[in-house]
């Protein structure tokens, strides 16, 4: 085993875990098309550290911390939806993008190169990744309440408008630490796939929130392993494998619902 595939595993077990945590309120809270989107504002920011050599983690999380509070403010001083604000940042992000990405350069930064993970990488992505799920720990119950309803959210004294931020944040971080094994195309999936699986098997949040974070590293561990055995790119085997657990997901959700179901010799209660 190389240095870098030693490296990529322990970058894609900690990313995965937390993209896989957070993934599950972002299904959710019904944004799973915002967080795909969300992933292709930090194109600009690769640009940026590839062609000036600086960090590219750096970059891609500066123009995607500059996108969440964008959003949040926006969101909160007009009436346009999350999906929406997204949406116009994300054509204009990776639009300018693709413009100043060097083209030699830009297959990684659409894909990621999971060859390419350092020491310092992987120590960053643990880094980022415990506080993240930490964090996204402590605003779930508050999340999910101003789900169902925000007047009730603050009447508990929750800060609604506090706490979206937040999470906005943490989905940027995120999505920044896994840019360099799947890349700013295909990250997204790693928050959405696997919440979008265990939802179907989840018979409660807390299950929900702890399967979707599994779900998120095997995806990344396994799709990482088969790059290394196929010479195939990393990213692309991540989504792969993530799909398969979701068609899995709904394959093991359809046939408890048939076993539930009475049998036509059976009196409905």
């Amino acid at each position: 085993m190389t240095d870098a595939l030693l490296y990529g595993l322990i970058a894609g077990t900690f990313v995965g875990l937390a993209a896989g945590y957070i993934g599950s309120l972002m299904v959710l809270k019904r944004m799973a098309l915002v967080g795909d989107a969300l992933s292709h504002v930090a194109l600009p920011g690769l640009a940026l550290g590839i062609t000036l050599h600086f960090n590219v983690f750096l970059g891609a999380f500066a123009f995607l911390f500059v996108a969440a509070v964008a959003t949040w403010y926006l969101e909160e001083a007009t009436k346009l939806s999350v999906e929406s604000i997204v949406g116009v940042l994300f054509v204009l992000a990776l639009a300018i993008g693709v413009l100043i990405t060097p083209q030699y350069e830009l297959y990684e930064a659409l894909f990621g190169d999971v060859s390419a993970v350092t020491l310092e990488y992987a120590v960053a992505a643990v880094a980022v990744a415990i506080p993240v799920v930490v964090l996204t720990r402590l605003i779930y119950t508050q999340v999910v309440l101003s789900l169902v309803s925000d007047e009730l959210a603050r009447s508990t004294g929750i800060r609604v408008s506090r706490v979206n931020l937040l999470y906005l944040l943490l989905v940027a971080v995120v999505v920044a630490a896994g840019i360099q094994i799947v890349g700013t195309l295909l990250v997204g999936a790693l928050v959405i796939v696997p919440a979008a699986a265990m939802k179907n098997v989840s018979s409660n949040l807390s299950r929900y929130a702890v399967l979707s974070g599994a779900t998120g590293v095997v995806s990344a561990v396994a799709g990482i392993s088969l790059s290394a055995a196929l010479d195939y790119p990393a990213g692309p085997l991540v989504v792969v494998v993530g799909f398969l657990i979701f068609l899995l997901a709904i394959a093991v959700n359809f046939l408890g619902a048939r076993r539930r179901r009475p049998s036509s010799g059976e009196r409905a209660p």
